[in-house]
């Protein structure tokens, strides 16, 4: 008899989502309700990943625990912009619109996989989570706070495609990021207001606007911690960088899930 052959599982990927009423002219008739956009999900699946939506049970620490320990990589989605009590500062008029279930949620998750070394990638809103998770701060507006700052905001509510080319960035090569896209320049959209100010612990940066606005962080080693400030899920047609980004993720996640297989019978 052939011994049993061990085939890897598709890792489960874990998506928090966020509160509909924090979006700008939603019905005060529509019952209070968790979305995330569904192209984050296609992608995910398509680079060989199950992707689990998240509630926002921010005040349910032992369930959202028990969620995190059945995934095997977080991935952080863009969305509304993140509170500044969330990185020690006042809220000023610059700030737009937050979710602070999705931040408490999105932080102590990610917090979890730092401590688990579990594959993280964020995206937009993700890349600026995972910067304040480590202790980071942002520009509550890059236009009025970002010296000589570039246009960033290309947002759909104002005429633009979500796969517009906004400018590009330049790649640090010998970064993880630089290795996923293949290049020392991408072109890339661009959906945000917010951005990184000072980076946090353990972070490097791996890409950078026109104006040095910081586009792409990750930690160094072996370990799957990577952010970007565009939104690749909307370009992984036209690029292969982008699509080869979101399939490193989903093979770093398996391989943490096999590690951990391994682990627990002793190999």
């Amino acid at each position: 008899m052939h011994p049993q052959r061990h085939l890897p599982a598709r890792p489960v990927i874990g998506v928090p989502t966020q509160t509909l009423q924090a979006i700008d002219g939603i019905p005060e008739w529509i019952p209070h309700s968790w979305v995330m956009n569904d192209r984050y999900f296609y992608v995910l699946t398509a680079a060989g990943a199950v992707p689990w939506m998240i509630p926002l049970l921010d005040e349910d620490e032992a369930t959202l625990r028990a969620i995190y320990d059945h995934l095997d990589g977080l991935f952080v989605a863009g969305g509304v912009d993140v509170h500044p009590e969330s990185y020690g500062e006042e809220r000023t008029p610059l700030c737009g619109n937050t979710d602070l279930a999705r931040d408490r949620v999105e932080l102590q998750l990610m917090r979890w996989a730092l401590e688990d070394e579990k594959p993280v990638l964020g995206v937009c809103r993700g890349m600026q989570v995972m910067n304040v998770a480590r202790g980071g701060t942002l520009y509550q507006d890059c236009n009025d706070q970002h010296p000589g700052s570039i246009k960033h905001d290309y947002f759909p509510t104002a005429g633009y495609a979500r796969d517009y080319i906004a400018h590009e960035v330049r790649v640090v090569p010998g970064t993880r990021l630089h290795a996923c896209l293949g290049a020392e320049t991408a072109r890339v959209n661009s959906m945000h207001h917010q951005g990184v100010k000072a980076l946090g612990e353990g972070l490097v940066a791996s890409a950078f606007a026109p104006d040095g606005l910081v586009e792409g962080v990750e930690t160094e080693g072996g370990r799957f911690e990577v952010g970007v400030q565009w939104h690749p899920e909307m370009l992984t047609e036209r690029d292969a960088g982008m699509r080869r980004l979101f399939e490193a993720f989903s093979e770093a996640a398996a391989a943490w899930r096999e590690s951990r297989r391994l682990a627990a019978v002793g190999l």
